[in-house]
C-alpha cells in the first residue's frame, strides 16, 4: 500500500469512464521580489475519477488541494503534466459549461438577494428566463433554503451554513456533469455538515460526478466511493475505503464463558486470552449476540476490524515522517 498504483490498480473496469485524468501534474510557484525563489505545490499526481462516483481528496493544509483543484479548472497553469475533464483537454469552453464549483472562500454579492446572485450566475451561462424560473427553485429546495426568504433577505444577513447552501446551488446552476467542491464542510457546525452530506448524497443520486477537497474526515468516510490523500504536493495513496481500510461488516469480538465449540462456527481464529474468547466475528451480530445467551456466554467487546480513516491518515502522515501541515 506504499503505491499509489497496488491501490488502484482493481479500481478500473472496463464499465467505468473515465470523467477526470491527471498524468504526472505539477506546479512550482516563483516567490520572493524578485521571484527566484520556488515554491512546489504538487509532485507529479496522476490520478483518475470516474463517472457518478463521489471522490475525496484529503490531506492536511498546505497539501496541495486546492492546487489541484485550480489546474483542473484552468484556473491555474501547471508546470508539468497534462489533464483532461470530462474526455477534453483542461481548460476547453465547452468543458466548463459542464462543470460547476465552489470554492473554499467563495466571494458573494451580499447586497443582492440569493434569488439575485443566482440569476446572476445563470446570465454567466447564458440560461434563458425561462430556464432560470424553473432551475432556481428547483436548486433553492435541493440545498434547502426558503424560496421567500431567497427573494428578499439580502446575503450580508446570511449565516455562514446558508451562504453554503447558497455557494451550492450556484456550483449546480448549470446542471453539471461534473462538480468540484473545495473544502465544503469547511467551518459548518455538525448540523450544517449533515445537511451538505445530504445535499452531495442527493447530486451522487442523480448520476453527477462530485470531486471534493476535505480535511473533516469523518464526513469524507460516509459519502465518498474513493479516497485519495496528498500531503506537501505528493499524492500518498488512491483507492476505495474497502481497499484501504478493509470491509465494513468485519467485526473483532471478545467474549467471556461458553466453550471453544460452541463459539467455533461464530468465532474466525479463535483464541483464548486471559480467561476470555477472542476472534473475528463470523455472520450476522444480531445473531450472535441471541445465540450467546443459549451459551451461557457474555459479549465483552464488539468492534469494527478496520481502523477509521483519521487513524490510517495519521498513519501514512507518520510513516513519511510528515508530523505538521507545513
Amino acid at each position: 500500500m506504499n503505491s499509489v498504483t497496488e491501490i488502484s490498480k482493481n479500481l478500473t473496469t472496463p464499465e467505468a469512464m473515465p470523467i477526470v485524468q491527471t498524468w504526472n501534474l505539477g506546479k512550482v510557484y516563483r516567490t520572493g521580489f524578485w521571484l527566484n525563489q520556488q515554491l512546489r505545490s504538487l509532485n507529479d499526481c496522476s490520478l483518475s475519477v470516474y463517472q457518478g462516483e463521489t471522490f475525496g481528496l484529503l490531506g492536511p493544509n498546505g497539501a496541495g488541494k486546492t492546487t489541484l483543484l485550480k489546474i483542473l479548472l484552468g484556473i491555474v497553469r501547471p508546470t508539468q503534466g497534462r489533464a483532461v475533464l470530462l474526455g477534453q483537454p483542461i481548460g476547453r469552453q465547452e468543458v466548463k459549461q459542464k462543470v460547476g464549483y465552489l470554492p473554499e472562500n467563495a466571494y458573494f454579492y451580499d447586497y443582492l438577494t440569493a434569488w439575485e446572485f443566482l440569476e446572476f450566475a445563470a446570465g454567466l451561462f447564458q440560461l434563458s428566463t425561462t430556464i432560470q424560473k424553473q432551475r432556481i427553485p428547483q436548486l433553492l429546495d435541493l440545498v434547502g433554503l426558503d424560496q421567500k426568504t431567497a427573494r428578499k433577505k439580502q446575503l450580508r444577513q446570511y449565516s455562514k451554513g446558508m451562504l453554503q447552501r447558497v455557494g451550492m446551488a450556484q456550483a449546480l446552476i448549470n446542471d453539471p456533469d461534473l462538480v468540484f467542491f473545495d473544502e465544503p464542510m469547511s467551518g459548518l457546525d455538525p448540523l450544517g455538515r449533515y445537511q451538505v452530506r445530504e445535499i452531495i448524497l442527493s447530486l451522487k443520486s442523480q448520476g453527477k460526478t462530485i470531486f471534493f477537497n476535505s480535511h473533516v474526515l469523518t464526513d469524507v468516510e460516509q459519502i465518498c466511493d474513493r479516497i485519495a490523500i496528498l500531503a506537501r504536493g505528493n499524492l500518498l495513496c488512491v483507492g476505495s475505503l474497502e481497499d484501504i481500510l478493509g470491509r465494513s461488516d468485519v467485526y473483532q469480538v471478545i467474549v467471556k464463558g461458553g466453550t471453544q465449540e460452541a463459539l467455533e462456527p461464530w468465532i474466525l481464529g479463535i483464541k483464548n486470552i486471559e480467561n476470555s474468547w477472542h476472534g473475528q466475528l463470523e455472520g450476522d451480530p444480531q445473531e450472535f449476540m441471541a445465540a450467546l445467551s443459549q451459551m451461557d456466554a457474555q459479549l465483552l467487546s464488539l468492534n469494527r476490524a478496520r481502523a477509521s480513516l483519521e487513524e490510517y491518515f495519521i498513519e501514512q502522515l507518520r510513516e513519511r515522517g510528515i508530523t505538521s501541515s507545513q
